[in-house]
């Protein structure tokens, strides 16, 4: 049996993938602040891969994602398990947590690759090149 990979979309491709798969899951994996502060995407899950205030890596990442999963359970022989798409700042944090997921068990896990607010441009702001915010995707903020 071959392991699954990591699999990588858009901003765009996954706000698609989301309209088109009603059990897919968008996880925002930012810290707390990011999450409240800059804002997220709209229906988007809050677990955090790495938050304040030590700024290390959450050890019941994959368990807190498999019980929003309820266990497995949204799995079925014909149409598989339920999509979990992954989303952080630009594209990286989110590459890690969910190798994190693969190595856990999961199978049908994806990235956002342009994150929520895309690459830093040349004067060092983001959400000028890329990102579910540049995209015009639905997001909000407290």
């Amino acid at each position: 049996m071959n392991t699954p990979a990591l699999r990588h979309l858009t901003s765009r491709q996954a706000h698609q993938m989301l309209q088109d798969e009603p059990r897919g899951v968008l996880i925002d994996v930012r810290s707390n602040m990011e999450f409240l502060f800059v804002g997220h995407p709209v229906g988007a899950i809050h677990i955090p891969w790495i938050d304040e205030p030590d700024w290390v890596v959450n050890p019941d990442f994959a368990r807190q994602v498999r019980e929003l999963m309820l266990g497995g359970i949204i799995c079925d022989t014909d149409a598989g398990c339920a999509p979990v798409i992954l989303i952080c700042r630009s594209g990286k944090r989110s590459v890690d947590a969910g190798n994190a997921l693969i190595e856990g068990g999961f199978r049908d896990v994806y990235n956002v690759l342009d994150g929520f607010e895309g690459e830093l441009d040349d004067h060092h702001h983001r959400s000028a090149l890329g990102g579910w915010r540049f995209e015009g995707l639905p997001w909000e903020q407290c």
